[in-house]
């Protein structure tokens, strides 16, 4: 079955249920969840004789490994967990009979099966068989957004007796949220960097969270709808040192254009800027409203349409021609910028 990882308490309570599949874009999340799953089941998940961790490749190499697994015994007594580990199409395969064979045997203490996948195709072998079969379940693992993130980052800070001021947790919601071990780990750091009870502020935030390769791609994006050549050169030697290249960083300005495509379209159908700025999803965090609104006055939409095909067209000279991609983003971006 199709299920939420809120019903996997529900099923769990099924001796017949024995298969779960976790997938999506957020392994964090997968893994996450596929640890508290494993927990429910034994008592140590560290324990050799009750839990079983394979990978995807393993059982490309030795396909039988699955079945023998499966249908072991734990020594100690209990019931095992075999774990499938960054498993695609090709092991739905080898879980169809298991599955099969559950449902025909309904054998009390049978191994669950626990199976961990990237993003999935909703035709994809795999989730047809987990959807499709009543002692399984196939949970979708995608990334946090402010409502899963904002309860998680008061639970973290309030467990070392802090809390966050309003601006703080944007810029963390803002920042995080594209895989949950990750999120979990920086407010984490974030708690041990406080060091004592209180409020975090937003400058305690800036200081020790985030992705700076992603923070130097927001500003460049501004500082090229702004004009301003100071800051995206600065900005361009930033998102460089972080690890950006030419392509990511003619994406991020790209994603920002469209954003501001969609607001001035609003505006134009009457809406304030303000109100075009809120229908935006996500919003537009705090720090940068004041920049977005002055852009959106500089740009009427046919600029902003000129500016995305120039993004496009550079994006696809960096990609086939062989030209120096550092050259043609920047090249492209003074362009757009001085167009601004």
């Amino acid at each position: 079955m199709k299920a939420s990882a809120a019903e996997l308490e529900r099923l769990l309570r099924d001796p017949k249920f024995g298969f779960a599949l976790f997938h999506g874009p957020d392994q964090g999340l997968i893994r996450e969840r596929a640890d508290a799953l494993t927990a429910r089941i034994v008592d140590d998940v560290r324990d050799p004789f009750r839990t079983m961790a394979l990978s995807g490749a393993a059982l490309k190499r030795d396909p039988a490994r699955l079945a023998d697994e499966a249908a072991a015994l734990s020594f100690t007594g209990g019931r095992r967990v075999v774990r499938v580990e960054d498993a695609d199409d090709g092991v739905a395969r080898l879980l169809e009979p298991l599955i099969a064979d559950a449902v025909s045997q309904q054998r009390e203490n049978a191994a669950f099966v626990v199976v961990e996948a990237r993003e999935l195709r909703p035709r994809s072998e795999l989730r047809r068989l987990f959807e499709g079969a009543k002692i399984a379940a196939a949970i979708g693992c995608y990334a946090d957004d402010a409502t899963t993130l904002e309860p998680m980052i008061a639970e973290i800070l309030a467990h070392d007796g802090l809390s966050a001021s309003d601006e703080a947790v944007a810029y963390l919601v803002e920042n995080l949220g594209s895989d949950r071990q990750v999120s979990r780990r920086e407010i984490e750091k974030l708690a041990l960097f406080m060091g004592a009870t209180g409020t975090v502020s937003l400058e305690d935030t800036e200081a020790c969270v985030g992705d700076s390769a992603a923070t130097s791609l927001d500003e460049l994006a501004h500082a090229v709808s702004a004009g301003d050549h100071t800051g995206l050169e600065a900005s361009l030697v930033r998102s460089h040192l972080a690890g950006s290249d030419a392509v990511r960083s003619l994406r991020a300005v790209a994603a920002h254009f469209l954003r501001l495509h969609r607001a001035v379209g609003l505006a134009e159908k009457g809406r304030s800027r303000e109100q075009a700025m809120a229908a935006l999803r996500p919003p537009v965090f705090f720090k940068f409203g004041a920049r977005f609104r002055v852009a959106m006055e500089r740009w009427p939409r046919a600029r902003l349409a000129w500016a995305l095909v120039e993004l496009c067209e550079a994006e696809l000279t960096c990609k086939t021609t062989g030209a120096p991609a550092d050259l043609v983003c920047s090249r492209t971006l003074m362009r757009i910028a001085h167009a601004a």
